[in-house]
């Protein structure tokens, strides 16, 4: 694993910059390696800082019809929930882009969280199967080409909170959580095995309240031990942190 890039950016809205320029070219590379461009969304402020893929020159320059969306966390209610990351990024993000329905994976409705993990992880490995999705020579785990990730204030990623013992989890892709300390409780993630296995990882991160997590990921004593669950991002490629002046505050 090679070391994080760390981009430390003035504002949010230069963030914004930097992540859709290097999207647009992972976009570009992969598809004219692979066919496709497999990405995978977290909820949060992470889709408005997506915002700037809408505008020239990357709305039209991005074969859209070739992106593949997965959902790195998901909370168990219905697709059309104020709650679901899914209605979220639809609405903020992918509706306004030509990506193709069946190019887009939300969970599926009516399950329970155990039931609803298990299907999206199936769903995952029938992709593999049939080389719509590349598998890690590593692990053996699916192998996704960007996942884009935030942090939440207590430094936890996806559903993976610091006091649960779902960030151990070794063998499974997808996992759930029935009582997730944010609302709503119940939720499926990936977990990281499968976030680690990807090629590419952008951790994003924006604003005051992240700054003591950022402190404690990226600061002097960083090394020291792997007490936040962001820590334990560590991708087979390259993880790039994109950051604010706000949420990088601590380290000054």
């Amino acid at each position: 694993m090679s070391q994080p890039v760390i981009h430390n950016l003035e504002t949010e809205s230069h963030v914004a910059d930097a992540l859709a320029t290097y999207i647009a070219d992972l976009s570009a590379k992969f598809i004219a390696a692979n066919g496709s461009f497999s990405v995978v969304l977290s909820g949060g402020t992470l889709i408005d800082t997506l915002r700037k893929l809408l505008e020239p020159p990357y709305i039209k320059s991005i074969d859209w019809s070739k992106w593949l969306i997965f959902f790195l966390d998901e909370r168990v209610v219905p697709l059309d929930h104020p709650d679901s990351n899914y209605k979220l990024a639809y609405d903020g993000f992918l509706s306004k882009v030509p990506i193709p329905k069946s190019n887009i994976y939300p969970i599926k409705e009516n399950l329970s969280p155990e039931e609803a993990a298990d299907e999206y992880e199936q769903r995952l490995k029938q992709l593999v199967a049939n080389n719509t999705l590349k598998t890690s020579p590593t692990t053996g785990f699916a192998k996704l080409d960007l996942m884009l990730v935030g942090m939440g204030p207590d430094g936890h990623v996806a559903s993976l909170f610091c006091w649960h013992f779902q960030r151990f989890e070794k063998k499974k892709w997808v996992t759930f959580i029935t009582d997730s300390p944010k609302p709503p409780p119940p939720r499926i993630t990936f977990t990281f095995p499968l976030i680690n296995s990807a090629d590419q990882i952008a951790m994003v991160v924006t604003g005051e309240d992240a700054a003591d997590a950022v402190k404690v990921a990226l600061g002097e004593h960083a090394s020291f031990g792997y007490p936040l669950p962001v820590q334990k991002v560590k991708p087979e490629g390259k993880l790039t942190w994109f950051l604010d002046s706000e949420a990088t505050s601590g380290l000054k």
